[in-house]
């Protein structure tokens, strides 16, 4: 390159090619590293600078910085972390002459820019490379696009890399955990033989990585901690990290009553705990969430919980609460909420500030090995979508892993951003302890059967560095004298359920009227005011006379269509003080274009939320837009609703039927979550509903599903018909001394029925009314129509064009848990079968819909009720809007002429 060419180039151009050149020197052409590698070298020697320099010794610099980053980016293939497996010696990509150089280098000096020593000699330089990136921790962090993050890592990784080394006193703290771990699962093998418990033999290490976190958090400024994981290991956890009584666990292996005093509807590995850690900088509060056996399914809750305790904080909340997740390899690599959960960690509505991910990696499955489990090298592949660093440990080395615990709690507490940490290690049992595993892996089970456990590892090593044999076994001894004297302790009474937040709230339902109507002023100064627009803010023209129509509406007193009431709902809660937060996919404007609670300029696209203008005594109102999930975003809002008792959290789906995708969220928390963990919670769901045309996936939000799950009055299922039951239904749900899940089939074509309306009386008198009864005169009644939702508009239509008074119409709004007593009172109003025959009318097929569940019950009070809807089918709906319509037609025909 000569002068004149030179003179020619951009400086900005030089300036980010240099740049490449620092980051990775072989992403630039040959002559551009020499340039630069000549450039560096003229630059660091005194009376050098501008000297000629020839082309070999600036290949070979160039060939160092290339090989750093080599190292940096692929070092962890060599890295010995795999306690099975002999350790890899070299790799290709990390021979000397893959950079132009040879042993003939190593004692020449070079410019290193990142090391502690600014210039060193290749051997030196190589020694920090193995000593940082090819021992017990393989880091995966060159993915990462952030310079500084990078930088930030390097710096703490290459010049300081026993800066974490334990003191003597570190050590035997280790010790003693390690004992804890290995000793617990021993003492439960042999007094309760046979019984499942998920040992975590073999993965010991990941009870002192959890110690040192913990520890480390008050000088981090967290003050909660919350944790999600599975079955593995769990009463290992739940012993050393949450303090709970071995008497306890001890208690549940011999299956003893009422030990935590309440009901008890799970496996003892399933459970929650929570408990308050006193720790030399602070006092941090500990959750272990409790989860089904459905694997990862915990992680959005856990996330969910994270959040809304955040938020209760307000600023900085972010930091102080940190979210734990625990996972297995094959479920890590194979599990969809994985990935749906790590989704969210940048996203403004579901962030939590990042969380640390602790990889348990058995090497397994059940029976299944890697090679069948994954396409991926690593089980933590998948966590790279987040370009976040990854550490790969040797799980018997656990002083690599407290290590690398630090690291990644330092590096959360710094970018607010995921790590992950992958112990790897191994499952000494089968699946559980009666699975015996040398079925399917013969060769590995009898290598995993030589092996002595960590805590003997790691004492031996202690032992040879000099600690005295007998500090080593008073340890030990005092560990397994605590376990011996608990095991004929009576349990501890623990607190479950309905603390701090939750000690107002009732654990009874009860179907008393509730007070929900709103004060026609306070209504009317609200629509007044979520009318006013700032100045200058420009809506799309068709929203503004949206919005001035939904104050005219309230002003007349007339006309109040379902978006309206919806929105006067939110309003009112928020002007009490009454956190909303609502989420779904596309739930700002409502998918049916209905709702518009975040408005748009149309000239600068800045938002607007109306709502968050009347809230009061510290509430918010919360309207996101979710990621495209259903699974991972309802779980995280059944967690923040467990968080939050005064408040209403609000999940939405884009059509009912898309709740199909979250059905282990549903089955395994919301339905059945408070009888078995004692955790209630308050979470509703909004699932649009109705038969208008569009098909099979587009009709149904599987009534018959959601009622399937009811019994001993665990949830509320609703179908309002009005807006005004709508705005009732949703005061209702935090005004109500209780907390149950409620489900709402709410409308979609009916959002814009003409006869879809409501008054200002009936917002500002009243309450919900879970049965209600349209007959103008019930003793003249000669036929009687009970119904749910949406038909009922097309009855009362036909019932106008037959111009008769005869037919009664008995709307069943709220679905369950029903009010068989009003349905009684109205019933009785009525003839009886043989002056009125009853039926039931649906859209739905008859294997579908609410028929099912509520024939007993309809039949008990009318014995002769028959059926009118559709036939059954193994599909909800035609997609045809000509059939559909012909089969609606049917349907309303034989309901006033059957």
């Amino acid at each position: 390159m000569n002068n004149a060419f030179l003179t020619n180039l951009s400086p900005e151009w030089v300036e980010s090619l240099y740049r490449a050149w620092l980051g990775d020197a072989a992403s630039v052409p040959r002559e551009w590293r020499i340039f630069f590698s000549g450039f560096e070298f003229g630059a660091a020697e005194p009376g050098r600078a501008g000297a000629a320099m020839t082309e070999t010794p600036a290949l070979k610099h160039s060939g160092v910085q290339t090989l750093i980053y080599r190292y940096r980016t692929v070092g962890h293939l060599l890295a010995c972390t795999d306690p099975l497996s002999p350790c890899l010696l070299g790799h290709p990509l990390l021979e000397l002459s893959a950079f132009g150089l040879d042993e003939s280098d190593l004692d020449s000096v070079f410019t290193t820019r990142s090391f502690l020593k600014q210039r060193a000699t290749l051997a030196e330089i190589l020694a920090t490379l193995r000593e940082t990136y090819c021992r017990e921790i393989g880091v995966e962090f060159m993915h990462i696009q952030e310079p500084a993050e990078r930088q930030w890592l390097i710096d703490r990784m290459e010049p300081h890399r026993n800066r974490f080394l334990p003191g003597s006193e570190e050590r035997l703290h280790i010790l003693e955990k390690l004992h804890e771990a290995s000793l617990f699962e021993a003492f439960l093998h042999r007094h309760f033989v046979g019984q499942k418990r998920f040992s975590l033999e073999g993965g010991e290490t990941l009870i002192p990585v959890l110690d040192a976190i913990v520890r480390g958090c008050p000088d981090a400024g967290i003050s909660d901690m919350i944790l999600g994981m599975a079955h593995r290991g769990r009463l290992n956890v739940l012993a050393h990290i949450f303090g709970k009584p071995y008497e306890n666990i001890f208690a549940e292996f011999r299956d003893a009553p009422a030990i935590d005093a309440a009901v008890d509807g799970d496996v003892k590995y399933h459970k929650g705990h929570s408990v308050d850690v006193d720790l030399p900088g602070g006092r941090v509060h500990l959750t272990i969430a409790a989860n089904p056996s459905h694997l990862e399914a915990v992680n959005p809750v856990v996330e969910g919980k994270c959040r809304a305790r955040q938020d209760r904080f307000g600023e900085g909340g972010a930091g102080r609460v940190l979210p734990l997740l625990i996972h297995g390899d094959a479920a890590f690599a194979g599990q969809g909420s994985v990935m749906e959960t790590l989704n969210m960690s940048q996203l403004e509505g579901y962030r939590t500030g990042g969380t640390i991910h602790i990889v348990l990696n058995n090497q397994i499955g059940f029976t299944t090995p890697p090679r069948d489990a994954r396409s991926t090298s690593y089980a933590t592949d998948v966590a790279k979508m987040l370009a976040c660093p990854v550490l790969h440990i040797q799980g018997e080395a656990p002083e690599a892993a407290l290590h690398a615990a630090r690291l990644a709690l330092e590096y959360r507490q710094a970018f607010g951003r995921d790590v992950v940490l992958e112990l790897l290690c191994y499952r000494r049992h089968g699946h559980n302890e009666g699975d015996e595993p040398a079925f399917t892996q013969p060769l590995l089970y009898r290598q995993i059967a030589d092996r002595p456990p960590v805590n003997r590892i790691y004492a031996a090593m202690l032992a040879e560095e000099g600690v005295a044999a007998d500090l080593i076994a008073g340890i030990e001894r005092r560990v397994q004298e605590r376990l011996e004297s608990s095991l004929e302790k009576e349990p501890q009474v623990l607190s479950a359920g309905f603390q701090d937040a939750w000690s107002g709230v009732s654990r009874e339902y009860s179907a008393a009227p509730v007070e929900t109507s709103v004060l026609a002023e306070r209504l009317l100064a609200l629509a007044r005011q979520l009318a006013e627009l700032p100045a200058g803010f420009t809506p799309h023209p068709k929203i503004n006379a949206l919005i001035q129509r939904r104050r005219d509406a309230v002003v007349t007193g007339e006309g109040i269509d379902w978006g309206n009431a919806e929105t006067l709902a939110y309003a009112t809660l928020a002007e009490e003080g009454t956190p909303v937060r609502i989420s779904g996919q596309d739930t700002r404007r409502g998918t049916f274009n209905h709702r518009h609670c975040v408005l748009h300029d149309v000239n600068n696209d800045s938002t607007f939320m109306p709502l968050a203008a009347v809230t009061d005594g510290g509430a918010r109102f919360q309207a996101w837009d979710s990621l495209l999930s259903e699974f991972g975003v309802l779980g995280f809002e059944y967690g923040y609703s467990l968080e939050t008792p005064q408040g209403l959290t609000i999940w939405e789906a884009q059509f009912g039927d898309f709740a199909n995708g979250a059905q282990v969220i549903i089955d395994q928390f919301i339905s059945s979550g408070e009888t078995k963990w004692s955790r209630a919670s308050g979470v509703t769901l909004l699932l649009p509903h109705g038969y208008e045309g569009q098909g099979a996936e587009h009709s149904s939000a599987r009534i018959e599903r959601n009622l399937q799950l009811c019994a001993r009055e665990n949830m509320i299922v609703a179908n309002p018909g009005t807006p005004a039951q709508m705005f009732h239904l949703l005061r209702r749900q935090v005004r109500q001394p209780f907390r149950k899940p409620l489900i709402v089939f709410t409308p979609k074509g009916m959002l814009r029925h003409p006869r879809c309306v409501s008054s200002l009386a009936e917002l500002a008198s009243g309450g919900f009314r879970e049965v209600i009864l349209d007959a103008a005169e019930p003793g003249h009644v000669r036929r009687v129509l009970i119904c749910s939702g949406k038909i009922f508009y097309d009855l009362i239509e036909e019932r106008e064009k037959r111009e008769g008074n005869a037919t009664a119409i008995i709307r069943i709004e709220q679905l369950y848990p029903l009010r068989g007593d009003l349905l009684d009172e109205i019933l009785g109003q009525l003839p009886t079968d043989a002056d009125a025959p009853c039926f039931w009318v649906q859209e739905e097929p008859e294997n579908m819909g609410a028929w099912g569940f509520l024939r007993p019950w309809l039949a008990e009070r009318r014995p002769g009720i028959r059926f009118i809807g559709r036939p059954a089918d193994c599909c909800p709906a035609v997609s045809s809007h000509r059939l559909h319509a012909e089969e609606q037609a049917a349907i309303i025909r034989a309901a006033f002429e059957e």
